[in-house]
């Protein structure tokens, strides 16, 4: 676990194990595709008094050697603890869909499903997100599940990310 900085808010504090940036390595998966790995850059910072963290990831296509093939997927968004034990989680994705999930913290984990989801004409069809986030070991692993293209709620992603850098305030 991380040191909690003077300066966050106290609703965070139950989600505070999830700040720093993260790297690792992932493994994806879906009926309408081949499987392949990923590298995953994550990083949650916050704002001094606010009842938040940002959230922003970035991730690439990996050939068999661990060798960069291809950017892939990026999404940034708000995680909101909510004095309950809920959390809600705000996430936008620059292929044209925005997602409202909500769920449950415990210590070192979070369970959350999609609440809403909202997409362009032109974005892919995507229905709901399942998503579980755990600390072990000091690892954040974490598994995606999703309903699109016509499949019921299937897995996609998975990931092993190690810490890189501390908790750290967003910029502006």
């Amino acid at each position: 676990m991380i040191e909690i900085p003077d300066d966050l808010h106290e609703a965070c504090y139950p989600i505070s194990w999830l700040l720093g940036r993260w790297e690792g390595v992932g493994l994806g998966d879906y009926p309408t595709i081949e499987a392949f790995r990923f590298g995953q850059e994550v990083e949650f910072t916050y704002l001094p008094g606010k009842p938040f963290l940002s959230y922003s990831s970035k991730s690439w296509i990996l050939d068999d050697d661990g060798n960069l093939v291809r950017p892939a997927a990026r999404e940034t968004g708000y995680w909101r603890p909510q004095a309950d034990g809920e959390i809600e989680v705000l996430l936008s994705h620059p292929t044209g869909f925005v997602e409202i999930y909500i769920g449950q913290v415990e210590p070192a984990k979070i369970e959350m499903a999609t609440r809403g989801v909202l997409k362009t004409e032109g974005a892919k069809d995507y229905r709901t997100g399942h998503r579980l986030y755990g600390l072990v070991k000091g690892t954040l692993m974490y598994v995606y599940e999703m309903s699109a293209m016509g499949h019921e709620l299937t897995p996609h992603l998975s990931a092993e990310l190690k810490r890189v850098t501390g908790a750290s305030e967003a910029q502006g």
